[in-house]
């Protein structure tokens, strides 16, 4: 070879070398820069804690209406419940991520936050593994909950708090991009409230991932539920002050939901079933349009009255109380998947009897109760009060519960009727 080309040659075999030590180089600082950036912040010193713990406490009673309190970003160890019950509070952090509240040496107190006050905003923070309920929002009007994350962070456990999310008795409300794992009862629970919007959550790993209970005017869509015990809940419970109805369901993803339950004994949530898509019970007036729900493996969606819970004898019933569900409409949803390990040996039976051992049960189950005052001759549910079932090829059957199932039936015709559809919430000012 000619001396000029062992040179180059040499030359480039340097030059190659220096540049993938270069690449090596560069590639480690990478590797390392991602590293820092995607660790989870870092928690404080015991003094630094108990300084920036005390400062919150602080912000928080001595509160004005238009004051935003900011929690910065890092791990913030808080061993007892805080409070505001000053109205026109915001509560800002730097990112569901990055803003934590933990409250796993929690000492004293129900709930990790709770607010009793109105025009009120809280977004952009987590809070981690509270005693009992992690957000608590009692009364209160012009109510938003945006980007904020719940989380008992070992997972489904009966011994989690009941609630992630929680506004009760509360009007015109907005709850939206937040995530809620591992409650005990509810990740997302909006209770006896009205005008609500519940949107773009995402609820997992819960006994209920989103429930509305006793609430009148809410919409819930956008949402994401799986892996809990019932995807979405929309409930109408006795010995409450405000009756349930006015709920629309829409465009959500329920998938695969299909955790055990894990609810404590006795609660309502621990009778749901384990591998239930939506949940109506006892409600009137829901709506449950183009959603896709499949997987779940009792049933794709439920319909139940108050008799078919167990829960006979542990509430009160009073005059007022409608415990049927009346006036559904199911329609323009995709459904697949759903009904193929029913949980409660019953339900397993009943699947094999009817369906064969790889059968599945049908989308959609109806408990079969109804109101025999709401019957025209020939024994159907008068129009108005009707379970109306417009979703192609979806089935449905009623299980005759009331008959001890000697009637049951399987299809669609009997269903086969319209409501007229509900009203979109329209949020009041400020909110809307």
């Amino acid at each position: 070879m000619h001396a000029s080309m062992v040179t180059y040659t040499a030359r480039r075999q340097s030059g190659s070398a220096s540049l993938r030590a270069s690449n090596i180089i560069f590639t480690m600082i990478l590797v390392l820069l991602f590293a820092a950036c995607s660790k989870e912040p870092p928690a404080p010193s015991d003094d630094a804690a108990l300084a920036f713990q005390k400062e919150l406490q602080t912000q928080l009673i001595a509160a004005r209406p238009g004051d935003v309190i900011t929690i910065p970003a890092g791990v913030h160890p808080i061993n007892r419940a805080l409070s505001l019950n000053i109205s026109g509070v915001t509560i800002r952090g730097e990112g569901m991520d990055r803003s934590i509240l933990s409250f796993k040496g929690q000492v004293q107190g129900a709930e990790g936050l709770l607010v009793n006050a109105s025009d009120f905003t809280i977004e952009d923070l987590a809070i981690e593994d509270t005693a009992g309920d992690g957000l608590k929002i009692n009364g209160g009007r012009n109510i938003v909950i945006r980007r904020v994350r719940i989380e008992w962070t070992n997972g489904p456990d009966e011994n989690n708090g009941a609630y992630g999310i929680y506004p009760v008795q509360a009007v015109n409300v907005l709850l939206e991009e937040c995530v809620a794992i591992g409650a005990s009862d509810a990740g997302i629970y909006v209770g006896q409230s009205r005008n609500v919007v519940v949107r773009n959550n995402r609820a997992e790993r819960n006994v209920a991932g989103i429930e509305i209970e006793n609430t009148f005017n809410a919409d819930v869509y956008g949402n994401v539920t799986n892996e809990n015990t019932g995807g979405i809940l929309v409930f109408n419970m006795p010995d409450l002050p405000q009756p349930g109805h006015s709920t629309r369901v829409y465009q959500n993803t329920v998938v695969g939901n299909n955790t055990d339950n894990f609810g404590a004994e006795g609660t309502p949530v621990a009778s749901v079933p384990a591998g239930s898509g939506i949940v109506i019970n006892s409600n009137d007036r829901v709506e449950i349009f183009d959603n896709d729900i499949r997987d779940n493996d009792t049933a794709n969606i439920i319909i139940s009255s108050y008799y078919a819970t167990g829960w006979e004898g542990m509430r009160d019933m009073g005059e007022e109380y409608d415990p049927y569900p009346e006036t559904i409409y199911i329609y323009g949803n995709r459904m697949s998947g759903g009904g193929a390990s029913p949980d409660g040996l019953d339900l397993k039976a009943l699947k094999v009897a009817m369906f064969g051992l790889n059968g599945r049960l049908p989308d959609v189950l109806w408990d079969g109760y109804y109101n025999a005052e709401k019957v025209d001759g020939g024994g159907n549910l008068l129009p108005e009060y009707a379970i109306c079932v417009d979703n192609g090829a979806a089935q449905v059957l009623n299980a005759d519960l009331p008959n001890d199932s000697a009637g049951i039936v399987v299809g669609a015709e009997q269903h086969n009727c319209s409501h007229e559809k509900l009203p979109a919430v329209v949020l009041e000012a400020p909110l809307g």
